[in-house]
């Protein structure tokens, strides 16, 4: 936002995020590593990550890293496809015990590359 002269202003306070890594953040983010999950939050560059995972919570996304779509609106890095890592809906069950989650989100890439486009995976995943 500029003001008459083109001199940028600064934001409003309203506007201004606030970055912490509590406790809570940082146990989260540790779950997550130890387990080799990925999150949307890391993938998409979500600016609303330290909000949530401060608060213990974290969109988790299966069936990989890298998506074989390239949406303009997504900053999830596009590829042609890559093995499924059999072991991610026990990694993910694991990691949901011990962050202590009683609701969960879990999202995922596109999988064109998949003939059943990662369902197997997924129905894995919520069996677990």
């Amino acid at each position: 936002m500029t003001d008459k002269t083109n001199k940028i202003l600064p934001k409003p306070p309203w506007i201004k995020v606030q970055i912490s890594q509590n406790h809570e953040y940082k146990r989260l983010a540790g779950i997550l590593r130890k387990n080799g999950l990925n999150t949307v939050c890391d993938e998409a560059l979500c600016p609303n990550k330290c909000e949530c995972w401060k608060h213990g919570r974290a969109t988790i996304m299966i069936l990989g890293r890298t998506c074989t779509r390239n949406c303009h609106f997504c900053n999830v890095e596009p590829t042609k496809g890559k093995t499924v890592d059999k072991d991610e809906p026990f990694r993910t069950a694991s990691a949901i015990k011990e962050i202590g989650l009683h609701d969960v989100v879990i999202t995922s890439v596109t999988r064109d590359d998949l003939p059943d486009g990662g369902a197997g995976l997924w129905a894995e995943t919520i069996r677990r």
